[in-house]
């Protein structure tokens, strides 16, 4: 949410709405919040999810029937919807089609008929919703249209996001193979699953430094500012995640591979916060 509305000031020379700003980081925070929670339901009744890890949900552990935490999901999933509509309003239609397709992915993501979670499709669906359409809703709540800067430039944060997913369905891979859950990480197995968490965790950095190359080009859109390259600043704690990964058979602390969904989540972060502040220092450097 973020990093679309320093694009849409930065880049797609919008003024900075501060209402609809909120709105929309209630309204994504909402949904997100809901569509944890009916996978934490899904998970636990398929008997996934009966250990209690640093990660576990409030069913898990106990704290609440999965019927209550079905109904508090349903409730947030409603007051997030309510308040796209608010923003559609305000916006223009545009931002209709991305809210619904975000919805969408959301619920569909473990619930029937798709149940993308475990059809293998888990990764392509955080990609898109968490990454993609958020910045994308964003830079449309504030400008009115939808633009393929947002899309293409929140590719590194999508990758990160779907970086998380992935070292949690790694850790999880006996487990969903004896639920018959159908994950990348399962696909690929244990060594496979290394190679593509470095895919997506330092693909993050290579793209930022990417951009800042290739659209130098008049024709690849607006350039990146240099200053977007301070998300290596972010690089050491990047170079720890791997450490972890690669030492998840002999762990220096017992909870280092378990909890790695949880730490490449404070890397995305410290990521996005750096790369959206890196955006939006870039023009007032320039006067």
């Amino acid at each position: 949410m973020i990093l679309g509305t320093v694009l849409a000031v930065t880049a797609g020379g919008a003024p900075f709405h501060p209402i609809r700003f909120l709105l929309a980081v209630f309204a994504i925070v909402s949904i997100h919040a809901s569509a944890n929670i009916l996978n934490d339901i899904g998970d636990f009744r398929r008997g996934l999810d009966r250990t209690v890890v640093p990660g576990s949900g409030a069913v898990v552990r106990g704290f609440m029937t999965s019927r209550e935490a079905l109904a508090g999901a349903l409730i947030l999933l409603a007051a997030g919807s309510v308040t796209g509509l608010i923003l559609v309003w305000l916006s223009g239609p545009a931002l209709l089609w991305i809210g619904v397709a975000g919805v969408a992915i959301g619920v569909f993501y473990t619930a029937p008929p798709f149940g993308l979670k475990y059809r293998a499709l888990g990764d392509v669906a955080v990609f898109s919703i968490f990454g993609i359409l958020g910045t994308l809703g964003a830079w449309t709540v504030q400008t009115g249209r939808p633009s393929w800067i947002p899309a293409w430039w929140a590719v590194p944060i999508a990758m990160l996001v779907a970086a998380i997913l992935h070292a949690n369905n790694w850790r999880d891979i006996v487990s969903d193979r004896e639920g018959r859950i159908s994950t990348i990480a399962s696909l690929l197995g244990d060594r496979g699953s290394l190679a593509y968490y470095g895919v997506l965790v330092f693909g993050a950095f290579g793209m930022v430094l990417l951009f800042i190359a290739v659209t130098r080009w008049p024709r690849l859109g607006p350039p990146m500012p240099l200053t977007a390259a301070i998300v290596l600043l972010a690089f050491p704690q990047a170079m720890t995640l791997w450490r972890k990964a690669r030492r998840r058979h002999a762990p220096e602390h017992p909870t280092d591979f378990v909890a790695l969904d949880g730490a490449t989540a404070q890397l995305n972060m410290i990521f996005g916060i750096l790369y959206a502040a890196g955006l939006a220092v870039a023009p007032l450097l320039a006067r």
